[in-house]
């Protein structure tokens, strides 16, 4: 069994047993690292160099593996990552954020998030690919945007209602969260936040940083989002909503989000203590992890429990289960990849000197 780690993959992997092989998309393309006998992973090759691979995805299925570029387009691996192919008929924008999956109908489909923000779709394992318009047919199209230059807007996640593929969740940095109930003929925007905890949003308004969106297998009703403004949940599917951390939380710029598939009240997060802006003079993300044991309703803050000081900030995390255990994968823009087989109480360094894994330019401003 092999699983990814990338800023815009696959998250979450559920294995008959540990996997001994890791595909993480770098800055400087796809490293694969191998655990050997003796517990000690390493490098063991390396693909797609001079490419910034900011999305991974293992499609079950065929095994195939595809990768998301930044500044760049799609590529197929059918061997493992051997060997790629571009695989990009019908993908209009060249900049790839995020790669997803759903079965429907008992067939595979791909998803892909670009920038400028379009969403394209693929039922033929990416020999060819069509946009789903509608995405851009929502009133607050206008305004999308992006704090840095050039402005333009992304899609970074996209995930599915777990008993229900056709509804589909879509993040939208800056510009906020999409739900589709129809398989993506129509969109609503999502809002309900309560104007007293809302940092100064007019009434009803809703965070447009939005950067990961979570709904539990085993509560379908339930969706949790990490954004600019702090981790939040709605118990209703996004008709109302509650802060679990706010911009003064240890985590003060969450982004990666993980939910245990079926034990939902275990949650982590991670990401610096502020947003990119003050990396440029601090040249510090001041990165951890947090775990919550209550479906965020408290946190632990696993400072101590890292391998030191984290310069660089967490980009890229990945939850493996295998029977009763849950280890964890995360991944730096110093390059570094950390691992936890213990849910989080313990963790070491398996790797360091990779290049970075960052969305977009983020390991630039960390220099």
């Amino acid at each position: 069994m092999a699983i990814c780690v990338s800023h815009g993959g696959t998250t979450t992997y559920l294995s008959k047993a540990p996997s001994t092989e890791l595909f993480v998309g770098t800055v400087d393309g796809v490293v694969v690292l191998r655990k050997g006998g003796d517990g000690r992973w390493g490098v063991h090759a390396k693909s797609l160099e001079g490419m910034h691979v900011h999305a991974l995805l293992i499609e079950p299925a065929s095994g195939f593996i595809f990768a998301g570029i930044h500044k760049g387009t799609i590529y197929v691996s059918k061997d493992r990552g051997l060997n790629w192919e571009k695989k990009d008929n019908g993908i209009t924008q060249n900049d790839i954020y995020c790669l997803a999956t759903a079965v429907i109908d008992g067939k595979t489909r791909l998803y892909a998030g670009t920038e400028p923000a379009h969403l394209f779709q693929s039922e033929n394992l990416g020999e060819s690919w069509n946009e789903i318009k509608s995405l851009r047919s929502v009133p607050s199209v206008s305004k999308w945007t992006f704090p840095a230059p050039p402005h333009v807007a992304h899609v970074k996640n996209i995930a599915f209602h777990p008993q229900n593929a056709r509804q589909i969740y879509v993040c939208v940095e800056q510009g906020g969260l999409l739900k589709s109930d129809d398989d993506g003929s129509t969109w609503e925007e999502l809002h309900g936040f309560d104007t007293d905890l809302n940092f100064n949003l007019p009434e009803g308004a809703f965070p447009d940083d939005i950067h990961r969106v979570l709904i539990p297998p085993t509560d379908a009703s339930c969706t949790y989002i990490s954004s600019g403004i702090g981790v939040c949940f709605s118990p209703n599917q996004g008709k109302s909503w509650e802060h679990l951390t706010t911009p003064q939380t240890r985590i003060g710029y969450p982004d990666p989000l993980l939910l245990h598939p079926s034990r939902p009240s275990l949650m982590f997060v991670a990401g610096a203590r502020e947003n990119p802006r003050a990396w440029r003079t601090s040249h510090d993300a001041d990165s951890i992890v947090a775990r919550s044991r209550d479906g965020g309703e408290s946190w632990e803050f696993l400072d101590a429990a890292l391998p030191g000081h984290l310069r660089g900030n967490i980009e890229a995390m990945a939850m493996e289960v295998c029977d009763s255990s849950c280890a964890l994968f995360a991944a730096t823009t110093d390059g570094e990849i950390l691992y936890s087989a213990d849910e989080g109480d313990s963790w070491s360094k398996i790797v360091e000197g990779l290049p970075a894994v960052s969305k977009n330019g983020h390991y630039l401003r960390l220099r």
